[in-house]
């Protein structure tokens, strides 16, 4: 049911039936602007094409129009009489025994009055993505959380999703990894308890490597805040010697400057953080002594690899099983799988005939020993291999493309990535646009970033990325002195056990964790703050499941189950006596809604937003309207109908969003 569309369409044929009818252009435009009523007062709906069709009538007024349309819309099985006010709004207030009618319909309907989409699209979405040689850390919640909430909405809607999970498996991160072994790794210990063996090998180069790049980026540092600060003074210099927009330009310039700097000393007090917990540590200085060139012996490792070198392609083939076992346990956890997990070196292969297709077309060219592909729009090009002879991400994406529409030949590609890769998306799109490469619509769905409480990236205080299973048993733990409160489950009956109340905690804290996430519009940075998340008031995964949960208990403490509730509105039917029964009832129609909202934007927080005004709905109904003590057997029987359904679209929605519930906490 989704009641705008429903409303555009009656529009769309009372326009069309208008006497002003050849003068109008796009009426499906026109009759699709129709928005819920900002206050409730003035009815559920509003229309607000009137004005700019007026505009198209000659010799009209915008009431006067609205008033035409009105009278020629077939309108009267859905709202009461509508009313034209101020300049043009048609406000609608949708009747008692529609709403009824629908409710009844929703509850034999496993999908709750939700429609599949007349035209289904094959859609696949690139997300989650990670380098599989190291642990996921946060960085990695947003992409996954989202891509899987698109994934399972467009789906429910009818289109044909494809998920892919992209895996860096071949990358520098590998020759890390075989150059840890290599020099550092025990064979008969790594072999024992090779996922945590490996992560502390990958953990110590990855040490080695930034300090020596911090060593070297001191003097760079330091000349670059001179170069700045020369740069300032004379822009200052520059804006005292002119006046009006100039001065305020050249002031500007300096502001930008200073902000530079700012960003250069911050970096020089990382370097010397880096430097410092290197040096002051003998073991590890002395092995940052003897391994100085660590950088470019892993680059070297990676290259040897790449090249098919057959010791590191075994160490390759020996260490991924055991890397892909440790991010498929996190998976596992998150309830998150995909159809396929073509990782970067499923397309190796396919990288060097990528190169040369775009050098025979001549769109590649050779540019300071690199292979580039110039575009106009961009002042720095796309490298597709370097001066070494290496490929980059970039090749990979474009041999990517290509498999994907051979092989899938779909309708949109999604790819779920960091904000921060913008520029790359952009190229990339403009190479696959030039080689006519696919056919599918392209689709950067960016996101920002996850701040701590300072407001910064989210970080431990040795300065890298929190891993993301930690952040995970810390949502847990959290949920668990929450929900598992004992003076809130005092009363319980039968009581909460352990194995309850931990798997009780694990719903609750995970859910909080993706809840709190896509509650946030994608593009957004948002800060992770735990005690808010697991809460159980505000706009939270606990409050929505905490109101689920309450539905099979009003259930339990009435003696109906769902199928008696059938029995009784088949015999009686509904009747809306109070408003909260009303407001909730229009929540759940508008169910559908939300759903089409989330595939307009690429965007899962037009879902959670339902899912808390279905909460919010549902909390003030239950405070307003008693079910046990309903004032007759037609009323009680309308609530009990309403429970049923916020328990079954709040339970469909937050599955949506990739959350389960609980039945008790």
């Amino acid at each position: 049911m989704h009641i705008p569309q429903l409303l555009s369409q009656r529009f769309a044929d009372a326009i069309a039936r208008s006497p002003f009818a050849d003068q109008v252009d796009d009426i499906q435009r026109l009759a699709g602007m129709i928005r819920i009523a900002g206050n409730p007062k003035f009815g559920d709906y509003q229309a607000n094409f009137a004005m700019p069709l007026s505009k198209m009538v000659s010799g009209s007024n915008p009431r006067d129009v609205a008033q035409q349309v009105v009278d020629l819309a077939d309108l009267d099985q859905i709202c009461e009489a509508p009313e034209v006010a101020g300049p043009g709004f048609i406000n609608l207030k949708l009747r008692d025994d529609f709403i009824t009618n629908n409710l009844v319909a929703m509850l034999d309907d496993p999908r709750c009055l939700v429609g599949q989409v007349d035209s289904p699209k094959k859609i696949l979405i690139d997300y989650s993505s990670p380098n599989v040689a190291k642990p996921m850390h946060v960085g990695h919640i947003r992409t996954t959380v989202i891509g899987h909430c698109l994934a399972q909405t467009l789906a429910f809607m009818g289109h044909e999703i494809i998920t892919d999970n992209h895996l860096g498996d071949w990358g520098t991160q590998f020759g890390m990894i075989i150059y840890g072994y290599k020099h550092f790794g025990d064979p008969n210990v790594v072999a024992a308890d090779p996922v945590p063996e490996l992560s502390k090998l990958y953990r110590l180069v990855h040490q080695l490597m930034s300090y020596h790049k911090a060593v070297s980026s001191l003097p760079k540092l330091d000349h670059q805040i001179e170069t700045l600060s020369l740069q300032r003074e004379e822009a200052l210099k520059e804006a005292e010697a002119v006046e009006g927009k100039e001065a305020k330009k050249k002031r500007k310039l300096a502001d930008s400057i200073s902000k530079k700097i700012a960003g250069s000393k911050e970096g020089i007090e990382k370097a010397k953080s880096t430097i410092k917990a290197i040096d002051s540590d003998p073991e590890m200085k002395s092995l940052a002594e003897k391994h100085s060139s660590i950088a470019t012996a892993v680059l070297e490792e990676t290259s040897k690899l790449h090249a098919g070198d057959e010791e590191n392609k075994q160490l390759w083939e020996q260490f991924l099983p055991h890397c892909k076992d440790e991010i498929n346990r996190v998976y596992n956890r998150l309830n998150v799988s995909f159809d396929h997990t073509l990782g970067e070196s499923f397309y190796h292969p396919m990288l060097r005939k990528t190169v040369d297709d775009l050098r025979e077309r001549g769109l590649a060219t050779e540019s300071d020993g690199a292979i580039c592909v110039f575009l106009d729009q961009f002042d720095a090009p796309m490298i597709i291999q370097k001066r070494d002879g290496a490929f980059l991400y970039a090749t990979t994406d474009l041999a990517t493309l290509k498999y994907r529409e051979e092989e899938f030949s779909p309708d949109e590609i999604l790819y779920v990535v960091d904000a921060r890769q913008s520029e790359h998306f952009e190229k990339l799109f403009a190479v696959a646009e030039l080689t006519k490469l696919t056919t599918a619509k392209l689709v950067h769905v960016s996101f920002g970033t996850v701040l701590g409480e300072d407001g910064k990236p989210i970080k431990t205080r040795s300065g890298t990325l929190i891993g993301l299973e930690s952040l995970l048993d810390d949502a847990v733990e959290a949920a668990y002195q929450v929900v598992c409160d004992p003076d809130r489950i005092v009363n319980l009956e039968p009581p909460m056990g352990d194995d309850e109340k931990r798997q009780v905690s694990e719903t609750i804290g995970i859910g909080a964790i993706k809840y709190a996430d896509l509650s946030h519009h994608r593009t957004s940075d948002y800060q992770f703050k735990l005690s808010k998340m697991v809460a159980l008031s505000g706009n939270t995964a606990t409050y929505a499941q905490y109101n689920y949960a309450r539905t099979p208990s009003i259930l339990q403490r009435n003696g109906v189950t769902e199928k008696d509730v059938h029995q009784r509105v088949a015999e009686s039917g509904l009747i809306l006596s109070h408003p909260a029964e009303r407001d909730l009832a229009l929540m759940l129609m508008r169910f559908e809604e939300a759903l089409s909202s989330v595939y307009d934007d690429y965007a899962p927080n037009h879902l959670v937003d339902y899912v808390y005004g279905l909460a919010e709905s549902f909390a003030k109904f239950n405070t307003q309207c008693h079910v046990l003590r309903a004032e007759s057997n037609e009323i009680q029987t309308t609530r009990l109908a309403l429970v049923v359904l916020t328990g079954r679209v709040l339970q469909l929605g937050l599955r949506l969003l990739g959350i389960d519930v609980v039945e008790r906490m």
